[in-house]
């Protein structure tokens, strides 16, 4: 059995979203409490997969993942990607009184910051007299409305954190913007097994020559003259010398042509520095209900 690692704890965005992606039921998913450690066993071989929430509709590129990807031995490419919504439910103990919402006695919200920053909305109009407790992580905050059995106190989180720790839906969907989607890839020395797929995605590294004047728009220019599409690019620093950066860059199209190597290696001959992070299947599903 194949073994996946996660941020954790169990029931959060990122264990729901695994479970969806890896869905044959022949995987074992185990839980991290930091991101540096689910690359750690990952790159040990603990685990055979490591799954890395990389960008959010809202939020932008999860920067410090980022970092992380580009940090770890160049052994652990990217193997897939996904993308997963992020659909936040009130969770908590239903209301005694008779014929009131369900949240009626809820006096505070236990959920990480970004969670309640995403249902902002929500909680104003529905809940104005709520207090916020933030934890580390939204199944944290359902573990401890479940440890408290407190209908005044409630949670946000998934699904699955709900039926984990057997609480109710007290509201379901209340995230501000429909579109709260996150990106997921998967990282691992071995290759996943085949299934249906659609576009190939690329992502690399460019560090550009410190004297070379106008590098950026060369590097540019050799995927723009052979309608080589880039779908993301983004500079993060070195951390090396301040004032240094490299690009990070998604490409979509597979290594396995003739046109983007061709572009890499007219990058590399003016003095740049290319490395491959991943060449691999991007995967798309329909929202799950």
């Amino acid at each position: 059995m194949k073994r996946i690692a996660f941020l954790g704890p169990e029931g959060t965005v990122s264990h729901e979203s695994a479970r969806y992606f890896f869905l044959d039921g022949s995987y074992e998913f185990i839980p991290y409490a930091l991101m540096s450690d689910v690359f750690a066993a990952t790159a040990a071989g603990t685990v055979e997969y490591g799954v890395v929430p990389i960008e959010n509709t809202i939020e932008g590129s999860v920067k410090h993942h980022i970092d992380l990807l580009v940090e770890e031995d160049q052994t652990l490419p990217v193997q897939a990607e996904w993308v997963y919504p992020s659909i936040q439910n009130l969770i908590g103990i239903r209301s005694a009184l008779g014929g009131a919402e369900p949240y009626a006695d809820v006096r505070t919200i236990v959920s990480k910051d970004v969670a309640i920053a995403q249902c902002y909305d929500f909680l104003r109009s529905n809940l104005p007299q709520a207090e916020f407790d933030y934890v580390s992580s939204t199944a944290e905050g359902v573990r401890l409305v479940k440890e408290a059995g407190d209908s005044r106190m409630a949670a946000i989180g998934t699904r699955t954190s709900a039926e984990l720790y057997g609480l109710e839906l007290l509201a379901e969907n209340i995230t501000d913007h429909d579109n709260n989607y996150t990106r997921f890839i998967v990282i691992g020395r071995e290759k996943l097994p085949p299934r249906q797929d659609g576009q190939q995605k690329t992502t690399i590294l460019v560090t550009l020559p410190e004297d070379y004047p106008g590098a950026l728009h060369q590097v540019l220019s050799a995927f723009a003259w052979r309608r080589i599409n880039l779908s993301k690019i983004e500079s993060r620093p070195t951390k090396k010398k301040l004032g240094n950066y490299y690009f990070y860059m998604d490409i979509e199209m597979s290594l396995d042509t003739v046109l983007l190597p061709a572009a890499l290696q007219e990058i590399e001959a003016i003095g740049c520095q290319v490395r491959t992070l991943g060449s691999y299947p991007v995967f798309s599903f329909t929202k799950p209900q």
